[in-house]
């Protein structure tokens, strides 16, 4: 598992770097736009799956906070890029993003009980990780657009209580 996180941080941060390399500052905005929205849309899928297989209360309840919360970051991103008249850009961080999503959702379909339950929770304290680490070392320094760069910095806040709630669940989950 520490392997994998280590492998998607640096697959997502040298990736997000190199389709911009041209302009020398990192990955364009619609670039950041479509990085950020992968994203959530990756946390919602793995969150939908663990509500339909977990039995466990607490990690439903995490579940759902895990839907509701980046669907709502992700209509917020949504109204922006099109207040902003910005077409998001696929790229190779949210296609990489992507690709490691369906392994793990493979991996975790294979799993059951308990075993899921940990699985879940330690692919989400890996993933909010690597999503926030992404996202302050390399997404907002990256985002010009004032509007964007102060919804990322939001959805960080919330995605750090993610990660801590994440962490705090995995703990107890043995």
């Amino acid at each position: 598992m520490i392997k994998k996180s280590i492998l998607l941080a640096a697959t997502l941060l040298a990736a997000s770097g190199a389709p911009a390399l041209a302009h020398g500052d990192g990955p364009t905005d619609p670039q950041i736009a479509h990085i950020a929205y992968t994203a959530g849309v990756i946390d919602v899928a793995a969150a939908k799956q663990a509500l339909a297989k977990s039995k466990n209360a607490t990690v439903r309840g995490f579940a759902n906070e895990m839907v509701r919360d980046h669907e709502a970051v992700n209509d917020q991103a949504l109204a922006l890029v099109k207040k902003l008249k910005v077409t998001p850009a696929d790229n190779p961080t949210s296609k990489a993003l992507v690709k490691q999503a369906e392994a793990d959702k493979k991996r975790l379909a294979a799993l059951s009980g308990r075993a899921f339950d940990r699985a879940y929770l330690a692919n989400e304290v890996a993933y909010h990780k690597t999503v926030n680490g992404a996202l302050d070392k390399t997404l907002i320094p990256s985002a010009h657009n004032a509007e964007l760069k102060s919804l990322l910095e939001t959805g960080l806040k919330l995605f750090r209580e993610h990660q801590a709630h994440a962490e705090h669940l995995a703990a107890g989950t043995k």
